[in-house]
């Protein structure tokens, strides 16, 4: 492993994510808030929920109640006045489901005199949930759609039919209060009704899409999951008001300063990357190929969100298998490094935030009788990295802005 390439790509990720930490995002947003004469709840979903709600009770004067829900390892510590509740993610789970029912118990029998401060963050589908169905065949949705290949908007126009506080759903538990909606966005093109499943939006899809995606991935439901396909959402809501802080494109232009920094010639790609992880990982590594002979440190980047299919019993994650799939190619290209991470810290059910390869991979794993293909197929690029030191570690971050990848050339 090249060891200046590898600090160059730890100190790009630190940086990176240091760049799009909510806090001052919250702030900014919340200084167009304005509290009614009641209540002030406070309901804080996803991934960087628990960052989030600590910037805004931070910055306002009072909150009377209020619930964060974030994933297992994200609880950071006590936040006055406010119950903290960790939850299953990307599946889930008992906790998620009764965290909910508490946000729900919230915003029952609130006034119009009443306020709602509503913080989401990606992940949110999985950890705010108030299931329609039995919670296990949920989770059995959930789990099949996640093995689909689907993307994030296929699987949350499915899953947003099956829930009690998805598509619009929970505004109108919480009607007449007010709702304040503040999103970090996780989703490409940012659509509101899609960044954990909407909860506080009109929903745009519509009935005959999710049949469709149910048909089109081979869905396993009971009659009674198949019928709430079917019952509309919300198209219309009156109580809201919604701004959106934070995105992949923001995590992208972060990348591209620290790269400038450590003297690479940033070029930004696209931050709206969503085709098969693997196919992602091969195409950024044949750019590095084509820009081998140029002399120039370039480092090429691409934010979005890649999709694996399950067909293997092994662990990873969409970032290590995108990171894994280059390391062929990259043996070609001296000076060369890739790597992708997850901007809240965790890639897929795994403790890494991603993974990082460079011209010397291929060969080490080779060495290891490691076969690349053989590792792809089985979903196994944590064990594949992990015996080339190429896993990225960052722990929770506190945000989540969906993932950043970056090709690295280093001449001289």
């Amino acid at each position: 492993m090249d060891q200046r390439l590898r600090q160059d790509a730890e100190k790009i990720v630190a940086d990176s994510i240091a760049a799009v930490l909510p806090d001052e995002a919250v702030r900014r947003a919340l200084a167009d808030f304005r509290p009614g004469r009641g209540k002030t709840v406070l309901v804080s979903v996803g991934k960087a929920a628990w960052q989030m709600a600590k910037a805004a009770v931070d910055l306002l004067e009072r909150v009377d109640d209020g619930v964060v829900i974030t994933k297992y390892g994200h609880v950071m510590g006590e936040i006055s006045g406010i119950r903290c509740y960790e939850a299953g993610h990307p599946l889930p789970d008992r906790n998620g489901f009764l965290a909910s029912e508490k946000a729900l118990d919230c915003v029952r029998a609130l006034s119009t005199e009443d306020s709602v401060i509503l913080l989401i963050s990606g992940g949110g589908s999985a950890l705010f949930e108030r299931p329609l169905i039995p919670e296990s065949e949920l989770q059995d949705i959930t789990q099949q759609l996640l093995a689909s290949g689907a993307d994030i908007v296929e699987i949350n126009t499915v899953r947003k039919r099956l829930s009690g506080v998805k598509g619009g759903r929970f505004a109108l538990a919480c009607a007449p209060a007010r709702i304040f909606s503040v999103v970090l966005s996780d989703i490409l093109g940012d659509p509101l009704d899609m960044i954990a499943s909407g909860p506080a939006c009109p929903d745009s899809s519509t009935c005959a899409q999710a049949l469709s995606i149910a048909d089109r991935c081979s869905l396993k439901l009971s009659p009674e999951a198949r019928a709430l396909l079917e019952v509309e959402t919300p198209k219309q809501l009156s109580n809201v008001e919604t701004r959106i802080t934070g995105s992949v494109r923001e995590l992208c232009a972060a990348a591209a300063e620290a790269c400038r920094a450590l003297g690479y010639q940033p070029v930004f790609l696209s931050d709206r990357l969503c085709c098969e992880a693997r196919e992602a990982g091969s195409f950024l590594a044949s750019i590095l190929m084509s820009h081998a002979a140029d002399g120039k440190s370039v480092a090429f980047i691409a934010g979005g969100e890649t999709v694996v299919h399950l067909h293997g019993t092994g662990k990873g994650g969409r970032n290590q298998e995108l990171a894994l799939a280059a390391a062929p190619m990259l043996a070609a290209v001296p000076g060369a490094a890739l790597f992708s991470v997850g901007s809240d810290g965790t890639d897929g059910p795994t403790d890494a935030a991603g993974g990082y390869v460079d011209y010397e991979s291929y060969a080490s794993l080779y060495g290891q009788g490691i076969r690349v293909f053989d590792s792809l197929e089985n979903n196994d690029a944590y064990t594949a990295l992990a015996a080339i030191g190429g896993l990225l570690f960052t722990g929770p971050t506190g945000t989540n802005v969906n993932d950043v990848a970056v090709g690295l050339l280093r001449r001289g």
